[in-house]
């Protein structure tokens, strides 16, 4: 894929000078645009064989919504702990703002422009799902599973408004902590397109598990 170098990106007080972030490419714009916003950048870097997370949180103001810009290739085990800091940090000022939010920064690949995906009410759990509850997980393989059957993104939405529910069931999201950060955004998006018609059964997108 191209890389997107994001000139409003390029932070002056780096003493290694510019630096780069390949933003993750989805298929279309949730957000286009966002006003009184400041900026926290997650970079990728390596050491060896292992991979680090650089996050710059210099220019956030609590008082604004904040725009997450974070490089593609991170995994979620890196990238969901320092989202956590930023969000507490938040809560807790007495700077911030009533109604200002948190936004995911990524690009449309089919417009060729900068889009932004809300980030709001989101509790992130590290671990798996309590036994019993129907959880929907995704791999870093691509695959897909409910519980312990195995589908196709394409066979999703048809199995689960296919299941028979006998009481009002949630349904939980977890992702596989080596997800890369794109990928996340990818299947985010994809569950809140997930339509049910069985009045019964939700999908709880206040609460996400990362295993």
């Amino acid at each position: 894929m191209k890389k997107i170098v994001v000139a409003l990106l390029l932070i002056s007080s780096f003493s290694c000078g510019k630096k780069e972030i390949q933003l993750p490419q989805l298929g279309e714009t949730v957000v286009a645009d966002v006003k009184d916003h400041s900026p926290i950048y997650m970079f990728f870097e390596t050491n060896g064989n292992d991979t680090l997370i650089d996050v710059n949180r210099s220019n956030s103001i609590s008082s604004t919504n904040w725009l997450f810009n974070i490089d593609k290739r991170l995994p979620l085990k890196l990238v969901i702990p320092e989202i956590q800091k930023l969000q507490a940090k938040k809560a807790k000022s007495s700077h911030k703002k009533e109604g200002s939010e948190n936004y995911f920064t990524y690009m449309d690949k089919e417009k060729k422009t900068l889009a932004f995906l809300p980030l709001i009410d989101v509790e992130y759990v590290f671990d798996k799902a309590i036994l019993g509850l129907n959880t929907l997980y995704f791999k870093t393989d691509e695959k897909i599973f409910f519980n312990n059957q195995q589908l196709s993104e394409q066979e999703l939405e048809q199995y689960l408004n296919n299941l028979k529910v006998e009481r009002e069931s949630e349904i939980f999201i977890g992702y596989d902590k080596n997800l890369s950060f794109e990928n996340y955004l990818k299947y985010r998006l994809k569950t809140k397109k997930i339509v049910i018609t069985k009045l019964s059964l939700t999908i709880n997108y206040t609460k996400e598990f990362i295993y």
